[in-house]
């Protein structure tokens, strides 16, 4: 691995197989009530500019189960940029804690912070990607149907940045990976190709399309994500009009066939990208997703503040 967790760019194959492999032996440990205290004496600080409740409890329980301790810091804490300069923050930090989590709108901020840190930087979530968010997601499935390879998945919704996360993840993978989306929520087009250049190395297939019910065809896995993500509140009434025909329920689960299941990142917005029957259906893993932050970020703890000769 990286020194740092930005995209999962920052990953090869092999870097986010170790990773599952370490994910499930500390989710076996916390069911076992065993200890493992593989971080003790380490402290994470925990940037966040936007409100979060998985991404902070997950983190922060994962360095309390791995004896270590994390910083919480909210918007008025630190107020990057405006209050202090990104590098002087990044250059205190770095002289206080071993690994920094940042929750960020946008990219630059986590990179500029990575830059000027001489400790591990971990992206929890930008306005471009969510690295941490596909790395439990593919945990998930993997627990479910390994291998992963050929695995098709089909994101029902924006091309947003969980989107390109799951385009690198699945490139890096040999997943098939599609998009049904509107016209005009389509990926970022750079990011999008890069992934296809990498998906020529796996066998893995990348596909946007208009007609969700089409995309689901013999589909293993239904992803969504909500319709307006923070800071696209403006863009609320006109994203639900040109979301109406990508509502994940009963109908397009039935196009998908009775082998699939359903994924969300959460927060979910009931009634409006997912229905109640289907997220709290029997085919839905959503809640499965949400615990799994919890093992999967211990992994990428253990690896990125921990190192390579940390064993579990």
């Amino acid at each position: 691995m990286t020194a740092h967790l930005l995209t999962l760019d920052d990953l090869a194959p092999a870097d986010i197989e170790e990773l599952l492999v370490l994910a499930a032996a500390l989710k076996a440990k916390r069911q076992q009530g065993a200890p493992h205290a593989l971080l003790a004496g380490k402290t994470l600080a925990m940037i966040f500019e936007k409100p979060s409740l998985r991404t902070r409890v997950t983190f922060e329980a994962g360095m309390t189960q791995l004896g270590g301790h994390a910083v919480y810091l909210a918007p008025a804490d630190i107020r990057l940029g405006e209050r202090e300069t990104v590098q002087d923050a990044a250059r205190n930090l770095e002289r206080w804690v071993d690994g920094i989590l940042a929750r960020t709108f946008s990219q630059q901020m986590v990179e500029r912070l990575a830059h000027y840190s001489r400790v591990p930087v971990i992206n929890g979530l930008t306005d471009s990607h969510h690295p941490v968010q596909i790395l439990c997601d593919l945990f998930t499935l993997w627990e479910r149907r390994r291998p992963l390879r050929g695995l098709k998945v089909v994101f029902v919704g924006d091309g947003n940045n969980v989107c390109h996360s799951w385009l690198q993840g699945a490139a890096k993978l040999g997943l098939a990976f599609t998009l049904a989306c509107p016209e005009g929520y389509e990926p970022d087009p750079a990011i999008l190709a890069q992934a296809q250049d990498q998906a020529k190395a796996t066998g893995a297939r990348l596909v946007v399309m208009r007609d969700p019910v089409a995309a689901v065809r013999e589909a293993d896995v239904i992803y969504t994500d909500v319709w307006t993500s923070m800071g696209q509140e403006e863009e609320r009434l006109r994203r639900l009009r040109d979301f109406e025909p990508y509502r994940v329920d009963r109908q397009l689960l039935a196009a998908a066939g009775p082998q699939v299941l359903v994924m969300h990142c959460l927060p979910a917005h009931r009634g409006e990208e997912i229905g109640d029957e289907v997220m709290d259906g029997p085919q839905s893993i959503v809640f499965d997703q949400a615990e799994n932050r919890l093992h999967m970020q211990k992994a990428i703890l253990v690896r990125l503040l921990g190192g390579k000769d940390v064993k579990v």
